[in-house]
């Protein structure tokens, strides 16, 4: 009887998958965003032809972050006296006028995304840190913008951090943590004086309540970091990856730090010397910030880092691939042979015309790039030797 029951049993599963195949029922569970589009999806639309479109953007001062909203706007956020952004409603071929979000102000940072609600939300400093922090929202896909009031609270070890020039926030989209806004901060010992780096430390701050008030999370667990990238692994778990001012004794400043959180991003632990990934040029122990974006592909944990790959300055800027969630980066590809410092990068959104498309927004020769391209471009690049493309992305 038992085994008449298995079978019946077994019939009836294939039938579902038959039905429904894995990525569907997967997708079935996927985390809707404001717009009613799923968050993620499969990885065709990242394949196909390889492509690559480059265009200015903004010019003078610094600090670019690029984020899409979630009916698709594509957002460039720019500046290092005032924060400004720029619109993209065609996936990044066409940019909008300027819009002033705070004037005097240096970008903190990126920008963050609630896919619950589609608000975005800016930091801004008056300048740089430690300085006052004034926080903004956007209620209509960062077209106009306005100064609410948000509760930053202290670490555990009762620190205010800083949010300037991290990676964007992302929310995350499983477990019990599901919704949570979380974006990567710092921390700095005093002023940013090479004296102090080494007790300098990244950490993050998340928020349940949409933005109002914001958690601060423990450490990062190690000193002498600071502008980091967080990403959300396809088993809830949060990656981190920092750059490193300043590295104990026999450890190499000159590449990054990275770890891992298994609790909404309130702690860290894994500490993981990664040594593929540089941290800026290599003629200098000052390293330089880094992009990070996960690619919204249903149960597949896709990386994308971005950061000059040269022996002697911000140049040759480049974009390594992860396909296991940050453990091996097996390969890379040059983006600009140029100069190209301080970068952000961001995916674009599933039921969108964005889909498929990875935004890289970059520092150089006075002014700001934005790369379009897709992961079908980067597989075309060079192997790191850093373990194997697998073979379910080719």
């Amino acid at each position: 009887m038992n085994t008449v029951r298995s079978i019946l049993l077994s019939v009836l599963f294939s039938g579902v998958l038959l039905l429904h195949p894995p990525t569907a029922l997967a997708e079935k569970s996927v985390f809707k965003t404001a717009a009613g589009h799923n968050s993620e999806a499969g990885l065709k639309p990242h394949l196909g032809k390889a492509r690559l479109e480059m265009g200015r953007v903004f010019s003078g001062e610094r600090f670019p972050n690029v984020v899409v909203a979630v009916d698709g706007t594509v957002l460039a956020s720019w500046g290092s006296r005032s924060l400004r952004v720029k619109r993209s409603e065609d996936g990044g071929k066409t940019w909008g006028k300027e819009i002033t979000i705070a004037n005097p102000a240096l970008q903190s940072g990126g920008l963050t995304v609630d896919e619950s609600t589609g608000h975005i939300i800016a930091f801004a400093e008056k300048q740089h840190p430690p300085a006052p922090l004034e926080v903004f929202r956007s209620k209509d896909h960062g077209k106009t913008w306005t100064k609410v009031q948000a509760v930053i609270k202290p670490d555990p070890k009762g620190n205010v951090p800083a949010m300037h020039m991290n990676e964007h926030g992302i929310t995350l989209r499983r477990g019990k943590h599901k919704g949570r806004l979380l974006r990567p901060s710092r921390w700095y010992a005093g002023k940013n004086e090479r004296a102090r780096w080494p007790n300098h430390y990244t950490n993050a701050v998340f928020s349940d309540d949409g933005g109002k008030t914001w958690q601060t999370s423990a450490p990062f667990p190690a000193k002498g970091t600071g502008e980091a990238t967080v990403a959300e692994l396809s088993d809830g778990r949060i990656y981190y990856n920092s750059r490193r001012h300043w590295a104990p004794e026999g450890k190499n400043p000159r590449r990054r730090w990275s770890a891992w959180s298994d609790d909404g991003g309130a702690t860290w632990k894994g500490l993981t010397f990664v040594k593929i990934l540089p941290d800026g040029p290599q003629n200098s122990n000052y390293g330089c910030m880094g992009g990070l974006v996960r690619l919204p592909v249903v149960g597949r944990d896709i990386l994308l880092y971005t950061n000059c790959d040269s022996p002697t300055g911000r140049d040759h800027g480049t974009v390594w691939a992860s396909f296991d969630g940050g453990k091996r980066w097996p390969i890379k590809r040059q983006v600009e042979a140029g100069r190209f410092a301080y970068s952000s990068v961001t995916a674009g959104r599933p039921g969108t015309s964005t889909e498929g498309t990875v935004f890289l927004h970059f520092e150089g020769n006075g002014g700001s790039t934005m790369a379009r391209f897709n992961l079908a471009w980067v597989l075309e690049g060079k192997s790191t030797g850093d373990g194997e493309v697998p073979a379910w992305v080719k």
